[in-house]
């Protein structure tokens, strides 16, 4: 008997068909690979398995049990990681473990063997809270209350995403130990390299399943969504002299703890600058002190010329920034939010127009101008967010996980956003866990443990840590932290 059967399941929001008569089956045991881009279906299939959501048409059945007719005996026998993170973040790692043993009617000690090997890793930080965790160890607190009362079927909505390579491969190496215990696993990721490492895939697109079958055979038979050819770009040797950003000894201590701990770089006009470490090496808080976020314990810095002691609100009207989160409001228009933030940077009424309307010709969203952000695509959000943080022609921008979660497809097409401004002399500053991404930047540093360990071209690290690419290069280096990614 299968562990999942689907058959022709159907769900639907309004006009919007989530699922389109879906159907598949996962052998007892498998690890199964649900994949495609945002907006196909994914996070709904999830939840009509895990019995939180009703199909409108078709069955489906985990470990025998109906999801429509058996819920109690389903609720037992899943475990569910969702995307956002779905731990209580006000709660210490220990509170939300016993917060989730009591809602499947368990306790710690009674679950804590099935959980024991992966909850050891942080266990000595089981009065800390779950929001000052980093990525990684936030991954494996999730997980293990996933699994505190020992499902047969685990279910992970894009459980690494926004963490690092070295972290990614620490969790796919504890689901490998899961599957040797048996227990059904149902994952999608973004991710090619994880793909790669699930028995069989499943790839969902626009509510509809277009294949199922070995990784290696629906990544080729669609390498036009998930590898797309690489981006032909002219690497900027950084033109002229003019430092956009000079750091020297900057360090940020809390307490006794050094987050950063005295580095030095400086960041040329144009160049397309990519910032590395693993979660927890400290590049978050590097960024806070040269956005003007937060002040340095000791050292010093200028962004766009001015002091980041002193001068951080000069430091924020003249430079943008977009988050992982696309730091868009959800319930206004396109033009609504390009005029708020334009207004914001202090921008005139009349430049506000003109310009809405040469952005929205270049972007092709004309006939969206009036669409609310909430009802469009993630990659056109995506790339709204980024054209509105450089509305204002700053002379850096600042991205902070621009990509993360999205298909390889639509990063493309944002990274051609990223060269055309910094060929329009805007200065990129960009992290990422995407280790393809660094191979776009003109040059690259590397954090570990609050230091910059490495820094030049992705060919220039490449050559003098004597590795094949740059995914490579960051996990050699990742590996040799001391202090816990915490």
């Amino acid at each position: 008997m299968n562990a999942i059967e689907v058959k022709n399941v159907s769900k639907s929001y309004g006009k919007v068909k989530a699922l389109d008569d879906v159907s598949f089956t996962v052998g007892r045991g498998e690890v199964f690979g649900l994949i495609g881009p945002d907006g196909a279906g994914k996070t709904s299939m999830y939840r009509i398995l895990c019995s939180l959501l009703l199909p409108e048409t078709g069955t489906a059945s985990v470990d025998g049990f109906d999801v429509v007719s058996q819920m109690a005996e389903i609720r037992k026998r899943v475990g569910y990681m969702p995307g956002k993170f779905s731990l209580y973040q006000d709660l210490t790692v220990e509170e939300n473990l016993k917060f989730f043993a009591t809602l499947f009617g368990t306790t710690v000690e009674e679950g804590y063997d099935s959980i024991k090997a992966i909850y050891s890793q942080i266990e000595r930080f089981k009065d800390r809270r779950a929001g000052a965790l980093s990525g990684g160890m936030k991954q494996k607190l999730a997980l293990s209350c996933a699994l505190i009362h020992s499902p047969s079927v685990l279910f992970l909505d894009e459980p690494t995403t926004g963490v690092d390579p070295v972290s990614r491969k620490e969790f796919w190496e504890m689901l490998s130990m899961l599957k040797e215990r048996g227990i059904t696993i149902v994952a999608s990721t973004p991710y090619l390299d994880e793909v790669r490492r699930c028995e069989r895939v499943a790839f969902l697109d626009h509510g509809k399943i277009r294949g199922i079958g070995a990784p290696e055979r629906i990544l080729t038979d669609f390498a036009d969504i998930f590898n797309p050819p690489g981006i032909e770009h002219e690497k900027t040797t950084a033109t002229g002299n003019e430092n956009v950003i000079e750091v020297e000894h900057l360090v940020k201590a809390f307490g006794s703890f050094h987050a950063v701990d005295d580095i030095s770089f400086t960041v040329k006009k144009g160049e397309i600058f990519g910032f590395l470490g693993a979660n927890g090496a400290g590049k978050t808080t590097a960024m806070h002190m040269l956005t003007g976020l937060n002040q340095p314990t000791s050292g010093t810095g200028r962004v766009v010329g001015y002091d980041i002691r002193t001068e951080y609100e000069q430091i924020k009207k003249h430079i943008g920034y977009m988050s992982q989160k696309f730091s868009l409001y959800e319930d206004l228009t396109v033009a609504e939010n390009i005029r708020l933030f334009a207004g914001i940077y202090g921008m005139n009424d009349k430049e506000i127009a003109r310009k809405t309307d040469e952005l929205l010709e270049r972007l092709h969203f004309a006939d969206h101008k009036n669409t609310l952000v909430a009802s469009l695509p993630l990659g056109w959000k995506q790339k709204l967010a980024f054209s509105v943080s450089i509305f204002h022609e700053p002379g850096i921008v600042f991205l902070d996980e621009p990509t993360g979660g999205v298909d390889p497809a639509t990063r493309r097409q944002f990274w051609e956003l990223i060269y055309d401004a910094a060929e329009r002399g805007i200065t990129v500053f960009v992290t990422t866990h995407y280790m393809d991404e660094a191979e776009y930047c003109d040059r690259i540093s590397i954090m570990v443990d609050g230091k910059i360990k490495a820094m030049g071209t992705p060919e220039e690290l490449k050559k003098e840590f004597n590795q094949p690419d740059m995914d490579h290069v960051f996990t050699y280096l990742a590996r040799k932290a001391t202090r816990s990614s915490d």
